[in-house]
């Protein structure tokens, strides 16, 4: 026989066990619990996620291919670097000494020689935009959108290019431990950020028509043997890897002495292109594509623009 309900228990309790329901992260929608997907056996769900919603921004936008731009973040405006090496030697006069401020001279003076890279970059991301800006305004769609990591210096220049002759351009922003802010040049409804850098590298590769590589350090190195790895293999879309600064790269890597050694084969070298100007480099995307001078009615992009 059941027991009789026990009519002991005050409404006040019965209360705030509803709210407690209420309240409970269990009675959450699963899309609306930041809790629940942020757990570690959840990572599939947010990489899926990170996928799909860059696809479906680049694709409601209308950006169909991209030229993607990487450098290093420590090559500024000439000004901005010029000021730095002022407070490296500022420094190193209170302390003459000190191997360190000797150091930080000698790499601020670097800074200043490479700085006219900033300008280059700022120069090719308009020479392309260019081109994206003249095509038919009537489809709504764009090819050779400029596409950097979001970030500041090599990156910045590219996107301020852009920028400046009204022209849309993506930043593909990552989470970093030292709260990385986009640069402000990118068309705010194609800035993207990511977790994972391997959703990143996805869409940097997915659209490229092109790869510029300006001189940069381990993430730009990255983002190069990254792309000459799937060229390599056959992997990805065919497109011109463009080094940009001759001078920089033959000095940082010897892609000869690797096919001297016999480790790649020689015709892996053609997968590189050296470049010094940003009409070079123009150049040989227009060769590579058979696009024509964008001053001229540009001809049909090649079918993989297509989407």
């Amino acid at each position: 026989m059941s027991k009789p309900l026990d009519r002991a228990i005050s409404s006040d309790a019965v209360e705030r066990n509803r709210q407690a329901i209420l309240a409970s992260s269990s009675y959450r929608l699963a899309e609306e619990d930041l809790d629940f997907i942020g757990r570690p056996d959840q990572r599939p769900v947010r990489m899926q996620l990170e996928l799909d919603k860059a696809e479906t921004v680049l694709r409601e936008n209308g950006i169909r291919s991209t030229v993607v731009i990487f450098g290093g973040t420590q090559i500024v405006p000439r000004d901005i670097a010029q000021a730095r090496l002022n407070v490296a030697k500022q420094n190193l006069k209170r302390h003459p000494s000190d191997a360190k401020a000797k150091r930080d001279v000698a790499r601020a003076e670097s800074i200043v020689a490479k700085s006219h890279y900033y300008d280059e970059a700022y120069k090719f991301g308009k020479l392309v935009s260019d081109y994206c800006t003249s095509d038919d305004e009537a489809t709504d769609k764009c090819d050779l959108v400029v596409m950097t990591g979001g970030g500041p210096g090599v990156m910045e220049a590219a996107n301020r290019g852009a920028f400046e002759i009204g022209a849309q351009s993506v930043g593909l922003n990552i989470v970093l431990p030292h709260e990385q802010e986009p640069n402000p040049y990118i068309t705010p409804e194609l800035c993207l950020q990511f977790h994972y850098f391997a959703m990143r590298k996805f869409h940097f590769i997915l659209r490229a028509a092109a790869l510029v590589i300006f001189p940069g350090g381990f993430g730009t190195l990255d983002e190069l043997f990254e792309v000459l790895t799937l060229r390599q293999t056959g992997r990805m879309q065919e497109i011109p890897v463009i080094m940009y600064g001759s001078e920089y790269w033959n000095r940082i890597i010897d892609f000869q002495a690797l096919a001297d050694e016999g480790v790649i084969a020689d015709d892996h070298l053609k997968l590189l292109h050296y470049v010094d100007s940003p009409e070079a480099a123009w150049k040989i995307i227009v060769d590579f594509h058979r696009l024509g001078p964008p001053e001229i009615e540009p001809e049909a992009p090649p079918a993989e623009f297509q989407g």
